[in-house]
């Protein structure tokens, strides 16, 4: 399998900062049909992420994202191998990661983009071991003693 977390993110990303509203970050996620928003700095870099679950408690409107947002970000280069991102999120309970190349973002990477794999076909299980015909053989003395 050679594909990377380039072929599967999206690069296209929208962001916000820190000083942005609750309100502003809902009406865009609405807006656009987004879960997520990274959190940049004054350089571009990623400081945070700002999820829909981070909006599902009663913030006000007028809340800066600052207080809501997760300030710890996982992030991946788009050249990383999807098992890096899957195995960062089912290390740390997230579901998107921000795709970063010399500290800017690239892009987003979620859980979803990793079941396309699945779902397109371009990932397939491995069989597992089918036991050998000397180990069944020992297997069914074993049982007969």
């Amino acid at each position: 399998m050679n594909v990377k977390v380039e072929q599967l993110m999206v690069s296209r990303v929208m962001s916000m900062t820190p000083h942005q509203t609750v309100g502003h970050v809902r009406s865009v996620m609405s807006e656009h049909r987004v879960s997520c928003f990274p959190v940049v700095g004054p350089e571009g870099e990623p400081v945070g992420i700002v999820t829909a679950t981070d909006l599902l408690d009663t913030h006000s409107d007028g809340t800066p994202i600052s207080k809501v947002m997760s300030d710890r970000v996982f992030t991946v280069t788009p050249y990383d191998d999807p098992s890096t991102a899957a195995r960062i999120m089912r290390n740390h309970h997230v579901h998107h990661l921000v795709v970063v190349h010399e500290k800017r973002i690239a892009g987003v990477i979620s859980s979803f983009d990793l079941l396309r794999l699945v779902e397109d076909h371009r990932f397939t299980m491995k069989n597992p071991p089918t036991p050998s015909k000397a180990s069944g053989a020992r297997r069914k003395n074993e049982l007969q003693s």
